[in-house]
């Protein structure tokens, strides 16, 4: 497969969803995972787009019959990442994004260790209170949990490849560009692509 996967994790807050949907925006040979879950769709939500809806009994015999690269329960509905579909794109030579937690993450690893993980940080504890704040939808107490449970997520960092301050949006963005075209490049990645090119190479055709 000579797409790769991608991991991009980080603390709430920190800005996460916003770069990705920038980074795919800008290519087409981009895609996000789509999760599969048991909870049902809000208002305006499209089924395939922002989830695949299902029901409890469909969701557990996916998970019995290994269909799951990683699954969880949340607030008791479950979530899972598609394995066919993640690794039919990868076979397309089509990268894809999983937006997941470090919990997901170590799963994920597990399972397919080729795939390249990046956290995002925010540049100080005080710019995430503050862009927390900014909402305007949670309380004083429920800010302070989040901000708990950030430090909590951050202090994962070292299990990823790489790591990316969200400071300045731009900047950040262009990390995270700079890491999908490296990753393009890797020998692993165009000896796949490039066989051919290589065989005519070094026969001397």
């Amino acid at each position: 497969m000579s797409g790769t996967l991608f991991i991009i994790a980080a603390a709430s807050g920190t800005g996460k969803t916003s770069l990705v949907k920038s980074l795919v925006a800008g290519d087409d040979r981009l895609g996000v995972s789509v999760s599969h879950t048991t909870r049902p769709a809000r208002p305006g939500e499209v089924d395939g787009v922002n989830y695949h809806f299902t029901d409890r009994e469909r969701f557990l015999a996916e998970v019995a019959e290994g269909q799951f690269l990683e699954h969880a329960e949340v607030f008791g509905n479950l979530y899972g990442t598609s394995k066919t579909w993640v690794e039919q794109q990868l076979a397309e030579d089509r990268d894809v994004i999983l937006e997941i937690d470090w919990q997901g993450a170590q799963i994920v690893r597990e399972l397919m260790p080729q795939a390249l993980s990046v956290f995002i940080l925010p540049p100080s504890l005080k710019a995430l209170a503050e862009r927390l704040n900014g909402r305007g939808t949670d309380s004083t107490e429920v800010i302070a949990h989040r901000l708990s449970e950030a430090i909590a997520d951050i202090s994962h960092y070292a299990e990823f490849d790489y790591l990316v301050i969200n400071d300045d949006f731009a900047t950040a963005l262009a990390d995270l560009q700079g890491i999908v075209r490296a990753a393009r490049l890797s020998h692993r990645a165009q000896s796949q692509r490039q066989a051919e090119l290589i065989r005519r190479l070094l026969s001397g055709a």
